[in-house]
């Protein structure tokens, strides 16, 4: 099959079409042919070195797929040969064939493209996970999302605004922002500019907001202790601002802040599937109504898989970067 590679660790251009042998299934996994792939910035960070390939995972990069289950034991699952899934994976989204697991294969949305399909799991798996699980993001609760217009971002928004939840976010650009507001933000702040601490702290009366989803760190923690409510909860799922910053003890236990973060690709298939539960009872039909989208922001032929990371890097994208085969 055809493939993408890391020949070494480096830049984009490491990446090289390869061909592979097909999968080969361990038990509980499907094989599905793949019609598009989803890029993402662990990709990019497996890429450059910095996030290691789990114990018997594929060393390929992808970690969601969209197409056809074309072998494997389905059991009582619903699921048959030929049907159409999105996929959440381990590694090994990059190529023509990919192994996942059952439990972590969610059926293609209704009105959606395969293409549109493959844009979720990676995204929609983390801020379930995240926001709503470790976060705890509930009733009439706030969410401030940083990286707005990411792919994270952009779906955090949308879930949390149809289920009902004001929510803010932090963008780099004007134009950014304005996708943040169209999507459903409240208030898009632009962090470039202005002090989201502060604009947050105005549009709630003061008294801050419940939820934090953050991908920055550094020295973005201690603007968020403050920009927290009493009782509020900081999600940490990157560290693109550096791994450490200043911590006001004080704060945390006056005020009962919860600091807390977590890494999905290491953890077990039973944890990933109770996700992929969630999303389809709660997420899945508000995505067929229309009141949820994925946001593609570009497409490339897998054999340009370098060029996508470029792009992902350039942090010029508002939404998913994909791959179609």
């Amino acid at each position: 099959m055809r493939a993408i590679e890391i020949k070494e660790f480096g830049g984009p251009e490491v990446l090289q079409p390869c061909e592979r042998p097909v999968p080969e299934l361990k038990p509980g996994e499907v094989l599905i042919k793949v019609h598009a792939a989803g890029v993402n910035r662990p990709d990019v960070f497996q890429r450059t070195g910095n996030y290691p390939v789990p114990p018997g995972a594929s060393d390929l990069p992808g970690l969601e797929v969209a197409g056809e289950i074309v072998a494997g034991e389905l059991g009582d699952s619903g699921f048959k040969l030929g049907d159409l899934v999105c996929a959440l994976v381990q590694g090994g989204g990059y190529a023509e064939y990919c192994a996942a697991p059952l439990a972590q294969c969610l059926p293609v949305p209704k009105g959606l493209s395969a293409l549109e399909a493959a844009a979720l799991p990676e995204n929609y798996f983390t801020v379930w996970s995240n926001v709503f699980d470790r976060g705890q993001l509930s009733g009439e609760e706030t969410l401030l999302v940083q990286g707005g217009s990411s792919g994270i971002g952009v779906t955090a928004i949308q879930i949390a605004r149809a289920l009902g939840h004001r929510v803010f976010a932090t963008a780099g650009s004007a134009e950014k922002c304005r996708a943040c507001e169209e999507l459903g933000a409240e208030r898009a702040i632009n962090y470039k500019t202005e002090d989201f601490e502060s604009v947050v702290k105005e549009l709630t009366g003061g008294r801050g907001v419940d939820v934090i989803l953050d991908m920055v760190g550094g020295d973005y923690l201690p603007r968020e202790i403050k920009a927290l409510a009493d009782d509020g909860r900081l999600v940490f799922i990157a560290q693109l601002g550096g791994a450490k910053g200043q911590l006001d003890m004080g704060q945390v236990m006056r005020r009962r802040l919860t600091i807390t973060g977590s890494t999905l690709r290491p953890r077990p298939v039973t944890f990933k599937a109770a996700i992929a539960a969630n999303l389809r009872q709660h997420v899945w039909p508000l995505i067929e109504a229309g009141k949820i989208k994925p946001v593609i922001h570009q497409r490339f032929p897998l054999e340009q898989a370098a060029q996508a990371h470029a792009m992902m890097e350039s942090s010029a994208h508002i939404g998913k970067i994909m791959l179609e085969l």
